[in-house]
């Protein structure tokens, strides 16, 4: 079995400073969603365009929308005919017309 490919330690640093920097932008984006300050459209908008936020889950940004938690998340997802395991660049079209739909009263 063949195991990732032997890295620098200069790149290896280099990796970890772009995950930490991902990491940073994903928890800003849920605060910003959970406080109300950004919209689902917007961010499926942003998601187009800014690699970081494209490879979020989708479960984690409805979880981080207020009044909705894990069940009511998964549920919506659910309905929808949304995996548990997509993230937003992954979306569909309808998908996305779904969630912005349902979740307009939300900003």
């Amino acid at each position: 079995m063949n195991g990732p490919p032997p890295l620098t330690d200069e790149q290896r640093r280099q990796a970890l400073i772009k995950a930490a920097e991902a990491r940073r932008v994903r928890a800003q984006i849920k605060e910003l969603l959970k406080v109300g300050s950004l919209s689902l459209e917007d961010l499926l908008e942003r998601s187009d365009t800014d690699e970081n936020i494209g490879r979020m889950k989708v479960l984690s940004v409805l979880e981080s929308l207020p009044r909705l938690g894990k069940v009511k998340a998964r549920r919506t997802m659910s309905d929808i005919g949304i995996s548990e395991s997509r993230r937003l660049r992954g979306l569909g079209a309808q998908q996305r017309a779904s969630l912005i739909t349902r979740f307009a009263d939300q900003s």
